[in-house]
């Protein structure tokens, strides 16, 4: 799934955060060498170190442009960021002591950065780098010329020694738990963003059941006034053509009627979700018997594949009306007769609808979990958010992908009444 904007502006402000603290680095250093090579005359291989804090000042500048391209930044090129922080410090650390110079602990920064930001795996993996290059540190390095004669001293290499222990474990501390802490962070604050939406979804809703409410109220009034002329009009002496047309518009109208009940209902005492039980294969039967009674022209292929004989679902109206919705969506756009395939088990059931039609559309999949919309060119693009939020209310889930050959899948889990 694509990042929000959210997401990318929080990578390009880690990546700026990394970018000035590489900036400190490159400055420290630069510090250092003037204060031990001029001021305390110590002698260093300039040439070596100023190559590597060069060569760190390059990626310095390549960062830049990163971050003003305004591109997202993906874990993979944090980490090769971190990287190479960490090869340039082990270089000059290399020239400047190794594991003997004090600011040996600068190792720890990167992992730190890792583990605040980063996933698990990339965390232990910068653990392993820096314990590495820590480690060779310990034998391979030139010594500080003043330096030089503590090589040999035994309490010297014990105190080297335990301040490379300690960074083991302190590595190993900062991958464990801090790793664990960040997770937790971010866990909680992907179910503060799912609150959030489930709130806006929620407020939506609630303002679509009270303009329904108010269309109900006022379609009341002419739809009765159409159902008595319809019944006039059958009456008079019309041919049996007209009759015919006059038979259609009154079902037409009894079905406005029957949704306008409904709407009416869920707003008072009688609530529409409150259904009885029947068999998993007979509710199936009824929502295609009347989808079909609506789309009279629309081919379908059914495979039920059945399940458990006692297996019942709730027979509610709101969820006869989000699958013919499903099934109209498909019917639209497929040139191809639809497939519908269902399958159950005890405690669960599962349905395919599978059209031949242009498939899903990238912008479409990338704002799907936003919008639940159906993109199409005519209509209000409410059935698939209202079918969202129904079909979730039941404690089901929608999920829509290509068809392999060409066309969209719509597969829909819902629970199945279950018996203790």
């Amino acid at each position: 799934m694509p990042l929000s904007g959210p997401t990318q502006a929080s990578s390009a402000r880690n990546l700026k955060r990394l970018f000035l603290l590489r900036n400190l680095m490159i400055a420290g250093v630069l510090l250092a060498l003037l204060v031990i090579h001029f001021i305390a005359d110590l002698t260093l291989p300039l040439a070596q170190l100023l190559l590597i804090t060069g060569s760190l000042g390059l990626v310095n500048v390549w960062t830049w442009q990163r971050i003003r391209s305004e591109v997202h930044i993906r874990d993979e090129e944090f980490f090769i960021q971190l990287t190479a922080d960490v090869l340039a410090l082990t270089g000059v650390l290399y020239f400047t002591g190794g594991a003997t110079n004090p600011f040996a602990w600068i190792f720890l920064i990167p992992l730190i950065i890792a583990a605040t930001v980063l996933s698990t795996r990339a965390t232990w993996l910068m653990a392993a780098l820096t314990t590495s290059c820590y480690s060779l540190l310990m034998f391979f390095y030139r010594p500080l010329a003043e330096g030089a004669h503590m090589h040999h001293d035994d309490n010297f290499t014990q105190h080297v020694f335990g301040m490379w222990f300690g960074f083991v474990l302190s590595a190993a501390l900062i991958a464990w738990f801090v790793v664990g802490m960040a997770n937790t962070l971010r866990k909680r604050d992907q179910m503060l963003a799912e609150a959030r939406e489930q709130a806006l979804r929620d407020e939506q809703l609630v303002a679509l059941g009270t303009l329904a409410t108010g269309a109900a109220h006022e379609l009341g009034t002419p739809l009765a006034t159409m159902a008595i002329v319809t019944r006039e009009l059958e009456r008079a002496d019309v041919s049996e053509a007209m009759k015919r047309k006059l038979s259609i518009l009154r079902d037409q109208v009894g079905r406005c009627k029957q949704a306008l009940s409904v709407i009416s209902a869920s707003a008072g005492e009688a609530r529409a979700e409150s259904g009885s039980l029947i068999r998993v294969e007979h509710f199936l039967n009824k929502v295609i018997g009347e989808w079909q009674s609506q789309r009279l022209q629309a081919d379908i292929e059914m495979q039920l594949d059945g399940g458990p004989a006692s297996a019942q679902i709730v027979d509610e109206y709101t969820l006869h009306q989000s699958l013919i919705n499903l099934l109209n969506n498909a019917a639209d756009v497929s040139a191809e007769p639809l497939v519908f395939k269902s399958s159950w088990q005890q405690d669960q059931l599962e349905i395919d609808i599978l059209d031949r039609g242009p498939g899903l559309h990238p912008n479409t999949l990338a704002s799907l979990e936003q919008q639940k919309t159906s993109q199409k060119e005519y209509g209000m693009g409410l059935g698939l958010f209202l079918t969202h939020a129904t079909i979730q209310r039941l404690g089901g889930n929608i999920a829509l992908f290509d068809r392999e050959g060409g066309g969209t899948c719509t597969r829909i889990q819902l629970p199945l009444a279950t018996f203790s």
